[in-house]
């Protein structure tokens, strides 16, 4: 036990992310009963349909889960309703400030814990009151933090800065990276990438694929103009490239990028024209899995770790 199994009440520090259009209900109970805690990710859905997600996922798992809930959603107040409605024991905030709803959602039994991509904003959770800070490396895929901090270097300082249960997360995909977290300070990790490509997820296959072939440095922090996001080269990462090229002005990026992009690549499978969003860890994973093989090789793979490195004192 650690300070976020004793949190959430699982039984592994391992959190699935809650990304748009891949963790559904399927994937967040899958993971949840394997012991980590799963997420469903509210950025890509209308409140009914976010609804109907956090109840099928009580009916697949009698284990915790929780919602991700990007704060710049335009439904905002609807969407928390219905967390607080249904009794959703558990969220994750990002993209926002966290005093706007942190107090609000605890009053309602909820613990929140919040994304930031420094320790700067980890303090401002820390005086908001959230129950744990997830703190992000660049190395992540989607939607990324200003600052380009890598999650070696981002991890410390944030431990160093607050004292709340930390989830470190950006590129860690397997129980060796775990490791190497917790050594920096963290008490558990949230796992993107690796959850995307699992048999669980709501991605299209043609995305899964195209993911499980990529190889180093080809994703890239594009779109920096209107909110960093890590994405594969593809024809419209090119078109993305051309216009910052240009000194195109954040307006015209977002008129290229238009509305349902991520949809259309991630969750259709257009990888010329959508917008593919993974992580840099994507080209380490070479075959789809279930989220619950997933779970047990980072489990055995930290276990492992930890008994090898124990080994090597100087």
């Amino acid at each position: 036990m650690n300070k976020i199994t004793s949190l959430f009440n699982i039984k592994y520090p391992i959190i699935q992310g809650g990304m748009v259009w891949c963790s559904g209900w399927r994937l967040a109970s899958a993971v949840s009963s394997a012991g980590g805690l799963g997420l469903i990710g509210a950025g890509s859905m209308h409140p009914d349909t976010l609804r109907e997600h956090i109840q099928k996922c009580k009916a697949a798992t009698d284990k915790p889960f929780g919602v991700n809930i990007p704060l710049m959603y335009p439904q905002i107040d609807e969407i928390m309703q219905i967390v607080i409605e249904e009794k959703v024991p558990i969220v994750f905030t990002s993209a926002g400030n966290p005093k706007t709803w942190t107090t609000k959602l605890q009053a309602e039994g909820i613990l929140v814990a919040h994304v930031v991509s420094s320790s700067k904003f980890a303090v401002k959770c820390a005086e908001a009151g959230v129950d744990a800070i997830v703190a992000e490396g660049f190395e992540a895929g989607g939607h990324n933090g200003r600052e380009e901090t890598t999650t070696l270097a981002l991890i410390p300082q944030v431990r160093k800065a607050v004292d709340l249960p930390l989830i470190a997360a950006g590129g860690i995909a397997t129980g060796a990276a775990m490791a190497a977290v917790f050594a920096l300070g963290a008490e558990g990790v949230q796992v993107g990438t690796r959850f995307a490509l699992t048999n669980e997820s709501s991605a299209s296959d043609a995305f899964k694929q195209r993911c499980i072939s990529l190889a180093e440095g080809d994703t890239m922090l594009s779109l920096k103009k209107v909110s960093p996001t890590r994405m594969i080269k593809n024809d419209f990462y090119r078109q993305v490239q051309e216009l910052e090229d240009k000194g195109a002005s954040a307006d015209e990026l977002r008129s290229l990028l238009g509305r349902g992009r991520s949809k259309r690549g991630i969750f259709e499978g257009d990888l010329d024209e959508g917008e593919l969003e993974i992580g840099q860890a994507a080209s380490m994973i070479r075959e789809i899995v279930s989220a619950e093989e997933v779970v047990k090789e980072m489990v055995g793979e930290y276990n492992q770790t930890v008994i090898n490195i124990s080994k090597q004192t100087f």
